[in-house]
Formats: C-alpha cells, sequence, structure tokens
C-alpha cells in the first residue's frame, strides 16, 4: 500500500489522477452500509406496509442508479462504463438491514468509489422511504469489504 496520496499533484492540489497509461483489467468492489430502525419499522418494510411502496425496491434501484452517477458527485472521480451493479439489502436482526453493493468492469480504474456510493445512496433511501415513521433510523458502517484487480490487486477488510 502506497503512503502517496494520488489525488494530490506534487505542490498539493487537487487533481484527477491520469490513468491513460494504465492496464485495462477487470475490476470488482463490494461495500456495505447498515441501517437501524425500530423493530415495528422493519416489519413494516418487509411486509410492504408503508404508504411510499416497495421500499426495498426502491432503494435497490437508488443505489444501482448512484453507483452509475458516481463521477457526478465526487469530484475526482472517473467517469466508469459500470458493466455490473447489484445491490442486495438483508435482514440481520429484528432491527438491521444491511445494504451491499457490488460493482465490476474491465477498465483502468478501480470501483471502490461506486460500491460506496451505491450502498451509501440506498442506505439514505431506505431512510428517506421509512421516514414518516421513524425518524430515529441510523446508518453506520458504511464501509469497503473488498477490492478486486488492478495494479494494488486484491484487498478485503477482513485481511486488512
Amino acid at each position: 500500500m502506497s503512503d502517496k496520496l494520488t489525488h494530490l499533484d506534487h505542490q498539493g492540489h487537487a487533481h484527477m489522477v491520469d490513468v491513460s497509461d494504465k492496464d485495462v483489467t477487470k475490476r470488482t468492489a463490494s461495500a456495505q452500509a447498515i441501517v437501524l430502525m425500530q423493530p415495528t419499522t422493519l416489519k413494516k418494510v418487509i411486509e410492504g406496509g408503508l404508504p411510499k411502496g416497495d421500499v426495498l425496491a426502491t432503494a435497490r434501484i437508488a443505489g444501482i442508479q448512484a453507483a452509475k452517477k458516481t463521477s457526478d458527485l465526487i469530484p475526482l472521480c472517473h467517469p466508469l462504463m459500470l458493466t455490473k451493479v447489484t445491490v442486495d439489502i438483508n435482514v440481520i436482526s429484528d432491527c438491521e438491514l444491511e445494504v451491499l453493493c457490488t460493482c465490476s468492469l474491465s477498465g483502468k480504474t478501480g470501483v471502490e468509489m461506486e460500491a460506496l456510493t451505491g450502498a451509501s445512496i440506498a442506505a439514505l433511501t431506505l431512510y428517506d422511504m421509512c421516514k414518516a415513521v421513524d425518524k430515529g433510523i441510523v446508518i453506520q458502517n458504511v464501509s469497503l469489504l473488498e477490492k478486486k484487480g488492478g495494479k494494488s490487486g486484491d484487498w478485503s477488510k477482513g485481511n486488512a
């Protein structure tokens, strides 16, 4: 792992990294967000009992759309032609949902930011869809779980 911040030039100014000389490789990244809510709220989410409609489907679509738009939101990210984005939302307790976003492509730069953005926006969409009945929802532990491919190789949160 490098100690060098790649988005800063020799004078410390922010810039977009030049990836033109990098090799095209298969790249994948997965990220998560944990959403905590009242058990009664989660029950309504699962049973489809909220007035805004299918909360989980809307959050999945929002996460996919966000991953595709990451370079519009984060100034120094390259616009990428993602070949796959998945957003899975899993119940992990009576008051917790885990949002998992995985992005992949064959390209010259990684997709970590796209996976993190997808997981974050899916979690925010869950909040938006449920806030009428539960304003105390907490989004936590937004983190990269793993990345594969590229010059720096594979990385996993479990092995960090």
